[in-house]
């Protein structure tokens, strides 16, 4: 058992003597004013799942009334699209796309709009109530627009994102930022889209990751710290030294009881 201790304690020792970088972009000169075009931005595209809000305006009241407020059911009750397959559900906190891709809409009915961004859903939506409207004007938003964050942060949660526009930075603190055992070196980035789970992982130490698509994240992207291997020892050296100490307890119990 004492090997066992001092095999961990040199363990701890040599890596917290180990080199880290702690500095978010550290091979940028601090002498240096750097400055380049932003191309990294993607605009969402819409997916099943995803919750919208759409409000029409024009300059009849009523029809305002009809697609804000008209044929909008109470929660859990769905509406079959014309293929049959599976509901659309239009709910009094906004319209889930379903796993087909499809809404319905006041007096327009089902059509397709997942794989669409909100300036291409706004266009489409509005060519369609020209036909019955004059001059409409749409607004789209997402309901369900949140990344979540965690691992070795201060604060994991998943956060709602108002603005529908976030970089990984803003996101690192929102959850408070990275603990001191953080690898700001190898940030995971867990995205599903297009029936695809990709990982990525970024190294915060360095500029390039300002240009990386990933940089900018998209609703439901997951980001998770890993810790650095300073912990994991430390949290075996932790498990060790509790079934140590158990074990001098036992022996200290057995003796006591005996003699």
């Amino acid at each position: 058992m004492n090997k066992s201790i001092i095999i961990l304690l040199f363990a701890i020792i040599s890596s917290s003597c180990a080199k880290r970088n702690l500095a978010y972009f550290s091979d940028l000169q601090e002498e240096v004013e750097y400055s380049e075009r932003i191309t990294n931005t993607v605009e969402p595209k819409i997916r099943p799942d995803d919750l919208l809000s759409i409000t029409v305006v024009s300059m009849s009241p009523e029809a305002n009334m009809l697609f804000n407020q008209g044929e909008i059911v109470p929660a859990g009750i769905t509406a079959s699209h014309s293929s049959g397959n599976s509901p659309s559900r239009i709910t009094r906190e906004g319209y889930l796309v379903d796993k087909d891709g499809y809404i319905d809409f006041p007096v327009l009915g089902v059509f397709h709009i997942a794989g669409l961004t909100k300036t291409e859903a706004k266009d489409k939506l509005k060519l369609k109530l020209e036909k019955v409207l004059r001059d409409p004007i749409v607004h789209i938003r997402y309901l369900n627009y949140k990344i979540t964050v965690v691992g070795e942060v201060n604060h994991p949660s998943t956060f709602t994102i108002p603005s529908e526009k976030i970089n990984i930075l803003e996101a690192l603190g929102m959850a408070g930022d990275m603990t001191a055992f953080g690898k700001r070196e190898n940030v995971l980035v867990i995205r599903e889209e297009e029936g695809m789970r990709k990982v990525v992982r970024l190294n915060l130490n360095s500029k390039d990751v300002l240009n990386s698509p990933y940089f900018f994240l998209l609703p439901n992207d997951v980001v998770y710290v890993e810790p650095h291997r300073i912990k994991q020892v430390q949290a075996n050296t932790n498990t060790q030294f509790l079934a140590i100490a158990g074990s001098v307890i036992s022996i200290l119990i057995v003796a006591i009881t005996r003699f």
